[in-house]
């Protein structure tokens, strides 16, 4: 029910898991609820996804664990490895795309509003702007996917030297299973050098995507710049083209389900010229490569997680890294609409997309399938 009902990132996504998970079906507490989405935020990953898989993990094990994830993430896969094929068949028929005119500006505002909500969450001190601000015109001067993990972790070893700020909890002795870090860190070295042997595509879009996902900090909002950078301007690749990544995006956007679903769509299009069969399976690796990570990780730290946190180094690095999570969304909104046609009508789609986010309770599929809508009209 939750994958199919939950619209607007993992800010609303924790409401809808209070609403079902601890009011209605009381698998856990609010309490609990919190401090499983406060683990997720400062690890890298989808935090909707790890969230859930926690609470799986909490209630029955890894088994229930491995089935949670799985049923969270297959509708938003399926639709979006839909919408790879659905937009390849349309290409190899020569269609007019022209109907797409007003999705592509439509991304750039929900990128525009991911980057607003963040900073007005997260950034709360001048230290935070200063490093959002540093971390956008880097991510914009630095074009290119290796910037982001280095801003990230720059930002929070920056803001991890305030500990002092920090009130002082009684601090537990740390035991540390290291299976799950083992298993995490395997993977991604297996994956890397398997890729880099055999040169199959399926291998090395698992290993991208695992790679991204593994240090990505942030949720979709921030994701989406890496992946931009890396499908679409990195110079060896360039798998897709601006107005198939910003499409994708805005489909993305308006489905229920975890953000992070996008990957299955770049995966599809990545692998087109091997017809539906490659398409379908660019996807599954894709999805697998960039929500395994995440899982794997946070089964590794929740079991040590009431010892870690007492340690206030940790709690301050949180700060740098989610105002410089805000500077690389901020950034990608400008390097995103970069390729659109410097015009009146799409200067005023993409304002017009935010303040609609921004002052009205419009679902995102409405705006998608408004924006859908008018393209046809005028096209």
């Amino acid at each position: 029910m939750l994958a199919l009902t939950t619209f607007g990132g993992p800010q609303a996504h924790i409401a809808h898991f209070q609403k079902v998970l601890v009011d209605k079906r009381k698998y856990l507490s609010e309490e609990d609820l919190m401090e499983i989405n406060s683990l997720c935020q400062i690890l890298p990953g989808p935090a909707s996804t790890q969230t859930l898989t926690a609470i799986g993990f909490k209630i029955g094990g890894p088994n229930l664990a491995y089935l949670t994830l799985l049923i969270w993430i297959l509708p938003a896969v399926s639709l979006m490895t839909l919408a790879a094929l659905v937009l390849s068949s349309i290409q190899d028929k020569h269609w007019s795309l022209a109907f797409t005119r007003f999705i592509q500006p439509i991304a750039v505002g929900f990128v525009s509003y991911g980057a607003y909500m963040i900073s007005l969450k997260t950034v709360r001190t001048r230290r935070g702007v200063v490093l959002m601000i540093l971390a956008a015109v880097t991510s914009y001067v630095l074009q290119t996917p290796f910037v982001f993990p280095a801003v990230l972790l720059c930002s929070g070893l920056i803001t991890a030297l305030n500990y002092k700020a920090h009130p002082k909890e009684e601090k537990k002795k740390i035991v540390v299973p290291w299976a799950n870090f083992l298993l995490w860190a395997g993977v991604l070295i297996f994956a890397a050098v398997l890729g880099g042997v055999t040169k199959a595509l399926p291998v090395r879009l698992f290993e991208n995507f695992y790679r991204n996902g593994s240090l990505i900090f942030g949720g979709g909002q921030v994701l989406t710049p890496l992946l931009y950078t890396e499908f679409v301007q990195y110079a060896p690749k360039h798998y897709l083209s601006a107005e198939e990544f910003l499409s994708g995006y805005a489909v993305a956007q308006s489905l229920p389900g975890p953000v992070f679903a996008f990957s299955s769509y770049i995966g599809a299009l990545s692998m087109r010229e091997y017809g539906v069969g490659g398409e379908i399976l660019g996807a599954i690796m894709s999805a697998m490569g960039i929500f395994l990570p995440g899982t794997f990780l946070i089964f590794f730290v929740i079991r040590f997680w009431d010892s870690l946190k007492s340690y206030r180094a940790v709690r301050a690095s949180l700060e740098g890294i989610t105002a410089a999570s805000a500077g690389l969304v901020i950034a990608a909104a400008i390097i995103m609409f970069q390729p659109l046609e410097n015009s009146l009508l799409n200067y005023s789609t993409v304002v017009v997309t935010f303040c609609l986010l921004t002052f009205t309770k419009i679902p995102s599929p409405l705006i998608i399938l408004g924006g859908l809508i008018l393209g046809l009209v005028l096209r």
